[in-house]
């Protein structure tokens, strides 16, 4: 019987049901989840920047402060910077920095890891830290993003973000931020203040050799600055030079070449016209006001301003020459040359725009601007406003007679009275107002005030653009309420304008870093007086130059109007006075409130200053005449009577042409022989001023 084999059972596979399968499923899940949150935690609590406002880098840069003709002024900036496109940026100076910095910054993505192991082994081998491993993207990183604290967190960070850096921004955004952000001592920052700084050049005009050395000051601009220790400075450079051979950036000869090569320092200077300090700081004050210090400071504006540099120069020279000229005539004064002051300040009568500004004699010794700031009593400059009043209110016409006699008021004390004199103390009787102003009879001028009423005078001037504090009494037809020369100004700018007083502005053009105009010069103008008032004015204070206190601005060569100002004991000295294009205004007086010397008038000490200067701007002007507006007619006037005449040869010289209100003469015929024998100088309008002719 066969006997049956026993055959082995072989034991079945173990099959898993399918809650194990979702466990291990489940388990992993939770696992790579846990992971990843506590990597994401991990990253969250490294608090990392966000890199992309680098795409947009706008750094910190100068504000740069330009006169009309493109002088540069003056640097406004919190960091020296001028952001230089990398475009623009020389090929050599950027060969220069990777060779010091980071020869492999093509190759990388931000962090350099042959470089950190390459730096490990050479600073095993010296036995201390003799060699970095930052990369340019790592630098970068560090200079905008982080904190300069010195930490493993830090440096962790540091890797991430030019990790992120790298893959977000090209290699030339990362080279261009780091060229234009960098600090290379001095006060520079950025490759073109560097070179500037270091050279007076702009990065585009460096060599090899000049390129080498502002590479090398990366390390430690302070360790390595040039100009305070050289020979630390010429030996990172040739550091830089043959690691830039090294690398294949240049040849053995143009190393050698480089290394021979004598550098010479020279720091960039401004050289702005002399006394513009005053103007500029003026500049400064109004734009801090209205942009705000960061935005001034920060924003690399183009500041075009309505200064004339040459103008300026002028304006310093001539008020100086004109101090040394009076201090001359009073030698035994010995406390004078300290000081003596004066103030000068020209404006384009047609924009507002200001020409030229003498704040004082020395900036440095007095920032206080005696053009804007200052406030001096305007003695006899001040009655053509008085005047203006009267004549507005259709109270007088230059014709008209009024007697110059003593006359005795009641003062602000009623129980003193007020007598006000004459500067010469004579009286000149019945005389006309043309008469009155241009012989400035203080007499006149009270009366005027009085027949006009205060309140009038008061309420004309903040028309005319004065809005300091007036004396509310007779004593401010003398001119005994101290006002800005800036203010004086404004307000003859009337009597060009037609009677429309111009605001005085400094800005011509302002433009952001990228061009943009962002502000322009827009006059502006606001009507004070009737035109024909104006021009009457106008034509008066011409008489006063051809004739009277101011005959010294008739060497000025054309029709110029004005109006001397002097002050008790002759403290101030005043001549505001304009072309058809200019209206300026120059005082001069003493630091310690003295007398400047007898019989330094108006006329003596600033008209010769106003018409030396005025001269000066002849070559820029082009108008020679004044607009005459509607309502004027042109009558032959005997200058003692003020009676209409008929001209003749017997009495041609009594007779002056007046400019008179048509709506005040009577009908006037051509066979009166008035239009006839007009002189032909006065049909023309480009010369009829010339009185006397």
């Amino acid at each position: 019987m066969a006997r049956k084999s026993k055959k082995k059972k072989r034991k079945k596979p173990r099959i898993w049901g399918a809650q194990p399968l979702l466990i291990i499923i489940w388990t992993s899940c939770l696992f790579v989840t846990a992971s990843a949150f506590a990597l994401m935690m991990g990253y969250m609590m490294l608090d990392l920047p966000p890199i992309l406002q680098l795409k947009n880098y706008e750094p910190p840069m100068v504000t740069e402060v330009y006169s009309s003709d493109g002088k540069a002024l003056a640097y406004w900036y919190t960091q020296k910077r001028w952001p230089v496109h990398i475009n623009k940026i020389p090929k050599r100076l950027i060969n220069a920095f990777l060779a010091a910095e980071d020869a492999r910054f093509y190759e990388h993505r931000g962090i350099d890891f042959i470089g950190v192991l390459r730096a490990a082994l050479k600073n095993f081998e010296a036995g201390g830290i003799v060699q970095g491993a930052s990369t340019i993207t790592q630098q970068v990183t560090r200079s905008l993003l982080l904190t300069p604290e010195r930490s493993w967190l830090r440096k962790l960070k540091e890797a991430i973000l030019a990790w992120q850096i790298d893959g977000t921004l090209t290699k030339g955004q990362i080279l261009n931020i780091y060229l234009n952000q960098i600090y290379l001592g001095g006060g520079a920052y950025g490759v073109e203040a560097a070179a500037r700084t270091y050279f007076a050049k702009h990065v585009q005009q460096l060599n090899i050799a000049e390129c080498a050395m502002i590479a090398g000051l990366t390390q430690a601009p302070s360790k390595y600055n040039p100009l305070r220790h050289y020979k630390r400075a010429r030996r990172r450079q040739e550091y830089v030079l043959r690691r830039m051979y090294q690398e294949g950036f240049i040849t053995e000869e143009e190393r050698d070449r480089a290394l021979a090569y004598k550098i010479r320092f020279k720091s960039e200077r401004l050289h702005p016209p002399a006394g513009s300090r005053y103007f500029v700081q003026e500049v400064r004050k109004d734009l801090l006001a209205r942009y705000g210090s960061k935005r001034l400071f920060n924003d690399g504006l183009k500041i075009f301003t309505t200064l004339d540099s040459r103008w300026q120069e002028n304006a310093s020279k001539l008020v100086k020459e004109g101090l040394k000229t009076i201090i001359a005539r009073h030698k035994k004064d010995r406390k004078l040359k300290a000081n003596i002051q004066s103030a000068l300040l020209s404006m384009d009568a047609q924009t507002g725009a200001i020409k030229a500004m003498v704040g004082g004699t020395d900036y440095s010794k007095s920032q206080y601007n005696l053009a804007t700031q200052g406030r001096m009593q305007p003695g006899s400059s001040f009655k053509p406003i008085v005047y203006s009043t009267a004549m507005e209110k259709g109270l007088i016409q230059p014709n008209t007679i009024i007697v110059d006699e003593p006359i005795s008021l009641k003062g602000t004390d009623n129980d003193k009275m007020w007598e006000p004199q004459n500067f010469d103390k004579t009286y000149m009787g019945p005389i006309t107002i043309r008469t009155a102003l241009t012989f400035s009879r203080n007499i006149i001028s009270v009366k005027i005030a009085r027949m006009a009423g205060i309140n009038a005078v008061i309420n004309q001037a903040r028309k005319m653009g004065i809005t300091v504090p007036l004396a509310h009494n007779l004593s401010i037809a003398l001119g005994s309420s101290a006002v800005p020369l800036i203010q004086m100004v404004r307000a003859y700018s009337a009597f060009v304008n037609q009677g429309q007083v111009v605001t005085p502005q400094m800005i011509e053009q302002i433009a952001d870093r990228h061009g943009r105009i962002i502000e322009m010069l827009d006059p502006e103008f606001r009507r004070a007086l009737d035109p024909v008032t104006a021009f009457q004015m106008a034509y008066l204070l011409m008489g006063v130059v051809q004739d009277g206190t101011g005959r010294r601005a008739k060497a000025v060569g054309i029709p110029v109007g004005g109006k001397t100002g002097t002050t008790d004991n002759y403290k101030d000295a005043w001549f505001m006075g304009f072309s058809p294009e200019l209206v300026t205004g120059v005082w001069v007086g003493r630091k310690d409130r003295k007398s400047l010397g007898r019989l330094e008038t108006g006329g003596r000490a600033a008209c010769p200053i106003w018409t030396q200067f005025m001269k000066t701007t002849l070559k820029d002007m082009t108008k020679r005449s004044y607009d005459i507006p509607d309502g004027i007619a042109f009558v032959p006037v005997d200058r003692h009577t003020g009676q209409i005449v008929t001209p003749s040869p017997e009495n041609e010289k009594n007779i002056v042409w007046e400019a008179l209100r048509k709506d005040s003469l009577p009908p006037l015929h051509p066979e009166t022989g008035i239009w006839q024998n007009m002189p032909q100088w006065l049909r023309g309008i480009g010369s009829f001023f010339r009185l006397g002719d």
